[in-house]
């Protein structure tokens, strides 16, 4: 364990990113729901930087869910082909899940913006948080998101990652900002004393939106 939950996560991770304070161009802390966006609030508040959410979906493997071949995210598709073509995943099975998700995706833009317009990131620097990466499926798509919403730079910022993860200059993210990458990593709960899921609920009252 090395965080205590996501709050003790997102001080660490805020002071790990306390460069961008005040910084040009102006930050926006973007969370990736659900977990992501608790953490992300702490960054926001320590950097005076707006807070919103930027909405990706995971494209999980048909026979195991937890291991990403791809994300969707508004506007943004990403799919590891090499991972597909190992595990045999054919075009009908990616398809379904795509569609699933697609629809998950929709179903969090309804209840996270209620017709609000993303914060503007024309010209801004996009800090993406999420709890954690493992594969960083989701991370790569929400970079791509934020890159296609006109940031100027997109700094990826997480509390932990496996130690031979890396982003891909101008493709994921410009800078890659994490508190820790142990050995042993397997995934991203065992880092958490408390990694209880975050709510919709929660997401909400974090971003300033009426209780349902």
């Amino acid at each position: 364990m090395i965080f205590v939950d996501r709050l003790d996560a997102g001080r660490r991770l805020a002071a790990a990113c306390s460069t961008y304070r005040n910084g040009w161009p102006t930050p926006v802390v973007l969370g990736i729901p659900r977990g992501g966006v608790p953490v992300a609030a702490v960054v926001a508040d320590a950097l005076d930087a707006p807070l919103d959410v930027i909405l990706v979906r995971k494209l999980g493997l048909p026979r195991n869910e937890e291991v990403a071949m791809g994300a969707i995210g508004e506007g943004v598709r990403v799919v590891d082909d090499g991972l597909v073509r190992v595990m045999g995943v054919t075009d009908e099975q990616l398809a379904r899940v795509e569609e699933r998700e697609q629809a998950e995706l929709e179903r969090r833009v309804r209840r996270y913006r209620e017709g609000r317009h993303p914060v503007d990131l024309n010209g801004a620097t996009a800090v993406v948080v999420d709890d954690g990466l493992a594969t960083g499926a989701t991370a790569r798509a929400a970079c791509a998101v934020a890159r296609a919403q006109g940031a100027a730079s997109v700094v990826l910022a997480v509390p932990v990652a496996p130690p031979d993860w890396e982003p891909q200059p101008g493709e994921d993210a410009d800078s890659f900002v994490c508190v820790a990458r142990p050995s042993g990593f397997f995934a991203i709960g065992q880092w958490y004393r408390d990694f209880t899921q975050t709510t919709d609920a929660e997401v909400r009252r974090l971003l300033g939106l009426p209780s349902e």
